[in-house]
């Protein structure tokens, strides 16, 4: 017998042909109504869950491939990030060590987390969906051989109904045989007739037998394997899940306690930085202080500060012309007597005291004519003096400094100065609260601008000079 390949004989390959003519023209004969079909109701209900079942396992397995690699894009951008930190994480700066184990620690997380999903999860799911391939083969080829069943079966009936009529159309020719042919001819004849019809019959109940024998092993086993496959799927869905949720959760575990580890390196960094900070303001202070010292001999060493029990209001230093309304009697009689004195100068010629100078006197003798007290301006007055018509002052205004020394607020009542600020000295609300040496005031150009004294501050006044 001629070859066409290795294995394969020129009649095995006409068998092969053979066969799917027989399939195809019985499929159309089903199509087509005139060849009843095999069904079954319960397999072809298995079958479309197998098919459900094949098509969820599908999309499981592409989903969970798809969350490895955005794990492994995570893992990469994770590890640029803390090689950025690390790079720019200066040696002398604080945990740089620790830093380093930080990432080191974080990169193998990250490792550990990615391979652990990939042995527990998508390895199962690649042995789950490995054994549907083999039994969708096996489905198509049960379908395969419940044609060639159903072919097997109407090929026989055919025989069956062609064999009956074969026999009557034998019996009713015999006498034509018999005039026709002699005797041992018309036996002869009506034997190969029924030899013929036989062997066809024989061969066709062989044929449906073996067709037969083929389809209901292949669709006895399908029938146990089905139901049992759709049933496993829970099984595999919850060792997915299960062991995804156990991996996701140990790893955001151990990862919270490295990010809490690398905030509280940065909250420390960061505390160190404040503390240089203040270290550095604190020598700029003190640098400032020992300058102050020097250009002002007459104030301490370092701006006043605020201790023990406060005195009472500020007291203010008059100008020239009030200055006079306060010094000593003697002072007062001096100046009336001088007073007195260019009086009766000018008017010696009618006043019998005229020739008397009055510095020969004797104090006795000017006692019963001593000058009444003047009275002190008031606070108001004052304030208006000073500052004559420059506008609507705060309240409590006494009188105004400036600022002759830069001066920088350690506290939040301070003010801070400026050389040249021009600042509104204003009376304390409580006088007890003022301390030796401080003033409490407003900055003159804040005032005039905004007519607001909430942001008045106390400020040293050695720092500063009435103007």
């Amino acid at each position: 017998m001629a070859e066409t390949g290795k294995g394969v004989t020129a009649g095995k390959l006409a068998i092969n042909v053979q066969k799917r003519l027989t399939r195809a023209q019985e499929k159309v004969m089903q199509k087509l109504g005139k060849a009843d079909e095999t069904r079954d109701a319960a397999f072809e209900e298995m079958v479309a869950n197998f098919n459900k079942q094949t098509m969820e396992g599908t999309r499981l397995h592409k989903d969970l491939k798809a969350y490895l690699v955005a794990v492994k894009t995570m893992h990469d951008a994770s590890r640029r990030l803390q090689d950025c930190l690390a790079d720019m994480y200066e040696p002398e700066w604080f945990g740089k060590e620790e830093m380093d184990t930080l990432a080191e620690d974080t990169d193998t997380l990250w490792l550990d987390y990615h391979q652990s999903l990939t042995d527990k999860c998508l390895t199962s799911m690649d042995l789950y969906l490995a054994q549907f391939p083999d039994i969708k083969a096996r489905i198509a080829k049960r379908d395969r051989k419940m044609v060639d069943f159903d072919s097997a079966r109407h090929h026989f009936g055919s025989l069956q109904k062609g064999k009956k009529k074969d026999e009557a159309k034998i019996a009713k020719p015999a006498a034509l045989l018999e005039m026709a042919a002699p005797s041992w001819a018309q036996g002869l004849i009506s034997a190969h007739q029924v030899a013929q019809t036989n062997l066809s019959y024989n061969q066709a109940e062989e044929d449906l037998g073996r067709a037969q024998k083929i389809f209901e092993e292949l669709n006895v086993e399908l029938q146990d394997e089905l139901p049992t496959l759709f049933d496993n799927r829970v099984g595999i869905y919850v060792t997915a899940f299960q062991g995804l949720a156990n991996h996701q959760e140990k790893f955001h575990k151990e990862i919270g306690k490295l990010s809490h580890n690398l905030n509280d390196i940065m909250t420390k960094l960061e505390e160190q930085r404040q503390l240089k900070k203040g270290g550095t303001a604190a020598e700029k202070t003190e640098e400032g202080a020992k300058s102050e010292e020097a250009n002002h001999s007459e104030s301490a060493s370092s701006p006043p500060k605020r201790p023990g029990p406060p005195p009472s209001r500020p007291q203010l230093t008059p100008s020239p012309d009030q200055r006079k309304l306060h010094n000593d009697p003697s002072e007062a009689e001096a100046e009336a007597s001088e007073l007195d004195t260019e009086t009766m100068s000018t008017s010696h010629q009618s006043d019998p005291w005229s020739g008397l100078n009055l510095l020969d006197w004797d104090v006795e003798v000017l006692q019963p004519t001593t000058f009444p007290a003047m009275k002190a301006p008031s606070w108001d007055s004052w304030s208006a003096v000073a500052n004559g018509s420059e506008g609507e002052l705060p309240p409590g205004f006494l009188y105004k400094v400036k600022a002759i020394h830069d001066y920088t607020a350690t506290d939040n009542d301070e003010l801070e100065l400026k050389t040249g600020d021009m600042v509104l000295a204003l009376a304390f609300d409580n006088p007890d609260e003022q301390d030796d040496g401080w003033l409490m005031g407003v900055k003159e150009s804040h005032w005039a601008q905004n007519k607001d004294i909430s942001v008045k501050g106390v400020f040293p006044e050695n720092f500063t000079q009435k103007v």
